[in-house]
């Protein structure tokens, strides 16, 4: 009776051994079964390079009264002037604009123009044109078309939309902007830092469709019914004369002076920079990015 137990033991423990079926239980005991299983590699924290001045005393000559300039991808600053002083924005404000539009309008919707303002700049819309909300978006953004803003506001509801736009500020830790019009018009009580405008510029930086609209130089869009036409061109003159240079938005009036927020990128690298109440705007620009060239370095961190 022993002998027959001892044979039955054996039979079976060679059948867990060498039976090549899959079961879950057989596997555990097969013998082509790893020693010691492969553990999943563990997904690897991205890293990004850090800026640094390779000499920190050497600055570009500017006019700008407030300037930040900041490494995009991890939001180092590299150049900063009263970064949290409070300027008027102009029409920077569009930034703003132009996010809250793409969360409560789709592309493709159809406003018709009821009414429409005529100061500063405009994309000269007609009242009974029917026009997209993405060819108001190309003229909010493009051409700075206080028209365009305007109607995206007040077609949903202009005070609703004001409140929308400081909530927007508040979600992306804008704490110390506040806007109370969609075109950057208004000057009581309206106010943006460099610092809460380079947090504007990168979040619409991170949306592909505003972020290509921004970057197109010149383009000519129409009513749904071909009957009125608009040439828009974008005020950045940069655009397109500096290599890297991707738009983003500029600004101006007489109190707020010249303003202008950029996104460039050059050998992998990718800027905010941000100019408020600037004498020449485009040049402080140009001399910054030939600065950026000169003198930002990166070191790659190790943890």
């Amino acid at each position: 009776m022993r002998l027959r137990l001892y044979l039955l033991f054996i039979f079976f423990t060679l059948l867990f051994l060498f039976y090549p079926g899959d079961s879950y239980y057989l596997h555990l005991f097969s013998y082509d079964r790893p020693l010691f299983e492969k553990k999943e590699a563990k997904a690897e924290t991205k890293i990004n390079p850090v800026p640094y001045l390779k000499n920190p005393f050497y600055f570009p000559e500017t006019t700008g009264e407030g300037i930040y300039v900041v490494d995009l991808p991890s939001f180092t600053p590299v150049l900063e002037r009263n970064k949290h002083l409070k300027f008027l924005p102009a029409s920077t404000a569009k930034i703003i604009t132009a996010l809250v539009a793409f969360d409560i309008y789709k592309p493709d919707q159809v406003i018709t123009i009821k009414k429409t303002i005529s100061e500063g700049q405009l994309m000269e819309l007609q009242i009974g044109e029917k026009i997209t909300v993405e060819n108001l978006l190309y003229g909010t953004l493009v051409h700075s078309g206080n028209d365009a803003a305007y109607v995206l506001a007040d077609n949903y509801d202009y005070n609703k939309f004001i409140d929308l736009m400081n909530k927007k500020a508040l979600q992306l830790k804008m704490n110390s902007s506040h806007f109370t019009d969609p075109s950057g018009l208004e000057e009581a009580n309206q106010y943006a830092t460099p610092f809460d405008l380079a947090l504007a510029a990168r979040e619409l930086l991170k949306n592909n469709y505003l972020s290509k609209i921004v970057s197109t130089k010149e383009i000519i869009i129409s009513d749904v019914d071909f009957k009125y036409f608009h040439k828009l061109t974008n005020v950045n003159k940069l655009l397109g004369e500096i290599a890297g240079l991707g738009g983003l938005k500029t600004g101006y009036t007489e109190e707020a002076g010249e303003n202008l927020v950029s996104f460039y990128k050059k050998n992998g690298h990718q800027f905010v920079i941000v100019i408020l109440k600037s004498l020449d705007r485009f040049n402080d620009t140009t001399n910054i990015i030939r600065w950026i060239e000169e003198n930002v370095k990166y070191v790659n961190p190790k943890f």
